[in-house]
Order: C-alpha cells, then structure tokens, then sequence
C-alpha cells in the first residue's frame, strides 16, 4: 500500500511538471519565433537563410533572404545574404534553439538504440561564388569577390546535413582548384587533376561539397559526421599536387557545425605554411584582436614541408571537436600546445583574456628555431570598453622592433648590397675601373636575388 501512494505522488508530480514543461516549450517558441525577426539593423555577427538552424519549416521560413539571394559565407564565420536578409545575432538562435531541443540529429543520435542513420536534420543548399585571383609578390587568394581575394580565404561554414555548391572562377593564368578536407564529394569536385577535376586558366568551374551527421550502428558504436575544423586549398597549380598554389596562398577554413554548437564572436584563421604565417614573418604576422569576455574561435591549418606545434600564451582548450569540456568527467585532456603538421586542421573556442584579463599575449610555433625565424604573431585582448590595457602598446611596439632571425637576415642583405651598391659607385668613379670589372660588381649586386 506504502509503494502505491509513492508512484501514485510521483505520478501526480509528474504531470505537473509536464504541464510546467510544456508552458515553457510554448513560451520559448513564442521568444525564439521572435527573435527571428528581428530587424536587418542588427551587428554583423549574424547569421541569416534557413541553413542557420533548420529545426522546422515555420522557423526556416521566417529566415528566408528577404531579396531571395543565396547565403553566402562570409570571413568571420557569419553567412551573409544578397538582397538585405534580415539578420539574428548567431549566439542567440543557437541558444533559443537549445532552450527547444532542435538540435537536430545530436539528440537523436545519443538516444538511438537500433541499428541505422539517425534522424537527419533539415539540410540546405547553399550557392557562393569565389574567385581565385593573383595578388602582388607572385601570391594568389581566395575571395568571395575578386577585390576582396586574401591569405588565407575566407572562412567557409556549413551545418551537418547541408550541401555547399561553389561555383570558382580562376581569373588568373594559372591552372588551379579547390579542393576540400572532411566533407563528402564526388571525384568530379576533388579538386584534382588525377580525377580531371580543376579550373583551366580564366575557367569557371562548379565544386559540390556535402556534409552528413553521425550515424548509430549496430553494438552501440557511431560513425563519424562531418562536424569538425577542416580547410580547403588549391591541388592543381604548378604540379599534379598543387604544391605551387599551396606555397602562394590558395588556402582558407573549412568549418562543419553540429547544430546546437556554440557559436563565436570572432573568428581567427592561423596558416603555418612552411616557415611562414599566412605567408608572412614576423613582425608582419597577423595581430588577431578581441575585447575581454568575447568568445573567439581560432581555426588552425598546417601546409609545406616542417613540423610545427601552435601554442597560445595565457589562453587553453579542450583537445576534443570543440575546445569545450563536455562535463567533470570528460576525458579529453587540456592544452596550451598541440602539433600542427602539414594538412593538419584543428579549432577550438577561448573566452579572450579569461582568468588572465587583458594584455598583448603572443601565440606562435613552439619549435624554438621556428619562432626565432618569424613563425609568431600577436593574440591582443583589449579591456572589455575596446581600450588599449595598460602595457600592451609598449609589448606590440616591443614586438615590432625585436629583431627575429629571418628580419635580421633580410636586413642584413638590405645592408650588403647598400654597401656593395657604394663600392660600385665608386669604382665607376674610379679612372681605371674597366667595363667588364663594372659588370660583375653589377651583377653580384644585383643577380641572383630569385625576385
């Protein structure tokens, strides 16, 4: 009799929690259905198209391009779309979505027992256009218009379950691709001449990249999804390899999302390519900038021939998918330093200057002979106002004037034909200078540079 007015209580309790439950579902669903609207004036930060989210037709339908542009992906993380979409700070659709649960197949997935695909999310198409283009110093870029072409290109993003259809035009004459890491493609979008499949110079050609979600099998195993920080890059310039293109800036970020995840403020892209950081050395090195507070995603890609490690003072993650923790018991160990080899991509999110505050915090390759031939750059965390904090101009300026081994270098060469340069304007002056003397201090000067 004791244990039947128990379960009868907790039945009671139950119902009305569900009855609680679902007046929140339903007010939740009213703010989230809000939000969706919320004007075009809204920050840059935003995310806009049905692919932001696609939990259900009412939702994705009030984020439709108010001019019907296709979405377009653009350099920090947010999807931009033609004809003035309207625009929702990402951040809060992702946290709406979660108060929810449309989180897509990541729920459904944990709680599958048999066999087969879990339940797929809602995916969509979504159509850009780049341009490969050449840039000054022999050094070509991606770019989502051929103005806007950099080192690296612009970050690409897309949800499991989507499909990312881009049409590249190569306005240069070179053979080239593009050529993409941990999507699904057929070989005619590899990106490879071994499959026939690149831009011929001045050529455009279509890439069609897809994505899918984790998948149940049979003993309770999963396979992999798509989600994680990959990159792109060009595999056909110069060899069968692409390995000219690689070495000149044909490289950017490729990210596939979970739905749910968490979604960042800004966005940094780091390349160690050779010996070189987004093709530069130091003190040119990108200066990646955040205010205290903001939650900032570093998406890191390794090309050329040398084993690097990249290491971020002050500043740890998770070495997982994510750069979270998942819970007090999750195994995955945290790291300041993590190898970056050649074709390697990782990413993970920090809160800029947390549990340290802010200042000018340095990150670059930890192979000591690395960093002392320019592989370092500035991570600059402002005070939460945007305000320079004490002592980081003096660092910055510190950085600029320290001499790195690779500058020495360069300003040692500077200086030897400066010299060499005086002693042949001397010896011109000279009487008993002969033409053929004249002409090997020239060419020694001048020849043999490689520029």
């Amino acid at each position: 009799m004791r244990n039947d007015n128990v379960v009868s209580r907790l039945g009671r309790w139950w119902g009305r929690g569900a009855d609680r439950r679902s007046a929140a579902a339903s007010a939740a669903s009213t703010a989230f259905a809000g939000e969706a609207t919320a004007p075009a004036s809204m920050p840059d930060a935003a995310l806009s198209s049905a692919g932001a989210v696609s939990a259900g037709g009412a939702f994705a339908g009030s984020l439709d391009s108010a001019g019907g542009g296709e979405p377009v992906i653009g350099r920090r993380g947010a999807v931009e779309s033609g004809g003035g979409a309207e625009q929702v700070r990402r951040r809060s659709l992702l946290a709406a979505a979660g108060v929810l649960g449309l989180t897509g197949g990541a729920v459904t997935v944990a709680t599958t027992t048999s066999s087969g695909p879990a339940k797929a999310a809602e995916g969509v198409t979504k159509k850009i256009t780049m341009y490969a283009v050449a840039l000054p110093g022999n050094q070509f870029g991606y770019g989502l218009t051929p103005e806007t072409a950099t080192i690296p290109g612009p970050v690409l993003e897309m949800y499991e379950g989507d499909t990312l259809e881009i049409t590249l035009v190569n306005t240069t004459n070179q053979r080239l691709s593009i050529h993409p890491h941990g999507v699904d493609y057929s070989t005619d979008s590899d990106g490879a001449p071994f499959n026939n499949s690149f831009n011929a110079p001045g050529e455009t050609r279509k890439y069609v990249w897809r994505s899918h979600e984790m998948t149940a099998t049979s003993g309770r195993r999963f396979t992999p999804g798509s989600a994680g920080y990959w990159h792109y890059h060009d595999h056909a310039m110069g060899t069968d390899h692409g390995t000219a293109g690689l070495i000149k800036g044909l490289y950017g970020a490729l990210i596939v999302r979970r739905r749910g995840d968490i979604l960042p403020d800004k966005q940094f892209t780091v390349v160690f390519n050779d010996m070189q950081i987004n093709n530069k050395v130091a003190p040119n090195t990108p200066m990646f900038e955040a205010n205290l507070g903001q939650r900032v995603e570093w998406i890191a890609i390794g090309h050329g021939n040398f084993f690097h490690t990249f290491h971020v003072h002050a500043h740890r993650w998770a070495d997982n998918r994510t750069g979270y923790l998942e819970g007090p018991s999750d195994p995955s160990p945290v790291v300041d330093n993590k190898d970056l080899n050649p074709g390697n991509s990782f990413g993970f999110q920090v809160v800029a200057g947390e549990a340290v505050g802010p200042g000018a915090w340095m990150y670059h390759c930890h192979v000591q002979s690395h960093s002392d031939t320019g592989m370092a750059g500035i991570f600059l965390v402002r005070n939460a106002d945007g305000t320079m904090p004490p002592g980081a101009q003096e660092a910055i300026d510190r950085f600029n004037g320290h001499q790195h081994a690779a500058a020495a270098a360069a300003k040692a060469g500077a200086q030897s034909q400066a010299n060499a340069g005086a002693a042949q304007s001397q010896a011109t002056a000279g009487a008993a200078q002969s033409p053929t003397t004249a002409g090997t201090a020239q060419t020694h000067v001048h020849g043999g540079t490689g520029q």
